[in-house]
Formats: structure tokens, sequence, C-alpha cells
């Protein structure tokens, strides 16, 4: 299905009915669905979410979306999709959720008088420059807010689009509250089109890594996912393409398959590439994370030669950031300058 990662709606683990087509009687029943994306607003209560998981480096989490229209066969965040009612398939791609309050409703959790103004992580789960930000421009507001309140925040995107905020990233990274991770799967175009398939180019991404830096912001790269069998071969690539664009520091996970996105991925894999679909599949099994801690690195021989070689890589190529030391101390609870 071109400009999806999908074309299949699995069903929904949470709902106890689903419709579905077993016969067509008439060729006047079928009527094609319409596959433009539909924007739906939603009006949740709170806007930023504890994460309680040792898997994560961040412990708050705000998404102005929900679902992503990049389709990014891969996605953890598709199994969240079906918390609200839709499947985690071409749904989570189609159907996105515009919280049209967020920046309202962030204004309203900074002003709390026990927050202490931690690292807040926008786009934890969906990406906040997806296409929709062009129509909504709801991760422009939050930033605003960010700014004004002078709360740290540390952002990942695939997307281009953040260089339109260049100006608030750029005073924000003056105050030292704001540093940004760029992802990159994949230096080859033929599979990027096929696995994140309204997404830009690598090419377009190492340039927004390079324009970042040029702005003295923050930047690093996110090799991510790593599937064994597929992808795993370019890691020295995009590092090196990352590093001489101007990434500070690296970061990356490993593929992990649960739920509906194992039905998803293992459609898509046999699809696309159905000669090496088994083994890589054999090799995502046999170094899936089990536990507590290792989800999202993996764990097995693969795993272990995956991680050796992305130290060695950021060693020989000088990318020794390891965190974003973030500053809250210029934390303050109104947004409204002081008259004294």
């Amino acid at each position: 299905m071109k400009g999806r990662g999908t074309s299949s709606n699995p069903p929904n683990q949470y709902l106890k009915n689903h419709i579905s087509r077993s016969e067509i009687t008439s060729i006047d029943d079928w009527v094609e669905e319409d596959l433009a994306t539909e924007y739906i607003k939603v009006y949740p209560k709170t806007i930023v979410n504890k994460v309680d998981s040792p898997d994560l480096s961040f412990m708050w989490n705000m998404n102005p979306y929900q679902g992503c229209e990049h389709g990014c066969i891969y996605c953890y965040a598709r199994n969240t999709f079906e918390y609200w009612g839709y499947s985690a398939g071409l749904d989570f791609e189609q159907k996105i959720l515009i919280k049209e309050k967020a920046p309202e409703l962030l204004k309203k959790f900074l002003r709390h008088p026990k927050w202490n103004a931690d690292v807040i992580s926008l786009s934890g789960n969906t990406d906040c420059y997806q296409p929709a930000e062009k129509k909504f421009e709801l991760t422009k507001g939050l930033l605003e807010v960010c700014n004004s309140f002078n709360q740290p925040v540390m952002m990942i995107t695939k997307n281009a689009g953040i260089l339109r905020d260049i100006k608030i990233l750029e005073e924000m990274a003056r105050k030292n509250l704001v540093a940004v991770m760029i992802t990159i799967t994949s230096l080859e175009e033929s599979l990027r089109l096929k696995m994140e398939p309204r997404t830009v180019t690598a090419k377009k991404r190492l340039q927004v890594i390079a324009e970042l830096a040029k702005h003295n912001i923050p930047v690093g790269v996110m090799v991510a996912p790593i599937i064994p069998g597929l992808n795993d071969h370019e890691i020295p690539k995009i590092l090196e393409a990352a590093a001489e664009a101007g990434a500070q520091r690296a970061g990356y996970s490993i593929i992990r398959l649960q739920g509906a996105v194992q039905i998803i991925f293992r459609e898509w894999l046999q699809t696309h590439f159905t000669d090496k679909a088994q083994k890589v599949l054999n090799l995502i099994d046999q170094n899936q994370g089990k536990g507590t801690g290792v989800r999202f690195k993996g764990s097995g021989s693969m795993a272990t030669m995956i991680a050796q070689i992305m130290e060695v890589q950021k060693r020989k190529l000088g990318i020794t950031q390891d965190s974003w030391n973030l500053d809250g101390s210029l934390f303050r609870r109104n947004d409204q300058l002081s008259l004294f």
C-alpha cells in the first residue's frame, strides 16, 4: 500500500468485537477504503506522564499526538494505540489523535507547587514532528511554554520539521534547556522507503544534525531500531556520517517485537524480504531482550556484539557525550517575568 507501512489492521486485543469481511458476493459490495489521513481531536486531562521503567533513560514524557503518519513498521508505539480503541496496524498511521489543548495542559502541569523541573522527554512515544505538526503546531506551542518556564526538555525525532523551530531551540540551548536526538535507521534509501514510508531521507536527517550543531544546539544520533540481519551492518557507517555532521552523542536500541507489532512486522518482512525473513526473525528471537533493563538493548551473542561495535565506533569517532546534563535550576513556576 503506497505511502503506508502496513496494509492490515490486526484485531485490537482490548475489544470484545471487531468487524471483518469474510465474503464478497458482488463487485459492487467492495468499496476501496479511503487511505487519507484523518485527524481526530482529543482532550486528555494531562499531557505529561510519569515513566516508571528501568529500560528508559527518562522519567517524564509528553506527546502532543497519538498515532503517527510516518508509518514506521517496527514502532513500539503501535501497541499503545490499542488503548484508544484502534488497531495498531493501518489505524495507527491513518487516524492521528490531536491533543489540541497540549500547551495549556503543560502550563497547568508546570505550575503545580510540587513540580521540581525534572527533564521532560518530548516525543518518547510518537514523533512530535510528524506531518500533523505542520497543521497544528502543538510541538512549537509546547516548546514556547518550556522556554518561558525555563523547563528542560529532551527531544527525539526523525523529521526535518524540527528546523522550523530552530530559533526557539537556539534560545533554549543558550540556557542549557534542550538537547535533541535524531533517529537514523538506515542509510540505504530503498530500505528506508519500505520501513519508514513517510519520513525524510537519511541524507536529510544528517543535514538536520549539521544545522542543529551549527546553531550550538546539543544534538546526537539514535541508531534505532537495529534489526539483526537487516540493518545491523550499517552501524559503523551511520555513526561515522552522524559524527561528521556534528553529533555529540550516540544511542541505540534493538528491535523488540511484542503484541500486535510482532504480527505487523512479520507480515511486512515476509512481503518485502521473503528470502531472508526467517533468518531475520530467528536472529531477533535469539537476541530479544527479556527481563528488566535489557528490553531495548537485547540479550544474546549478537546483542553483545552490537553493544561492542557501538562502543568501539563511538571511541574511534570521538562521540564521547554519555548523557545530556540539562539545567533545571533556572525554572520559574510562573511564565511571566518578575517585576522585581
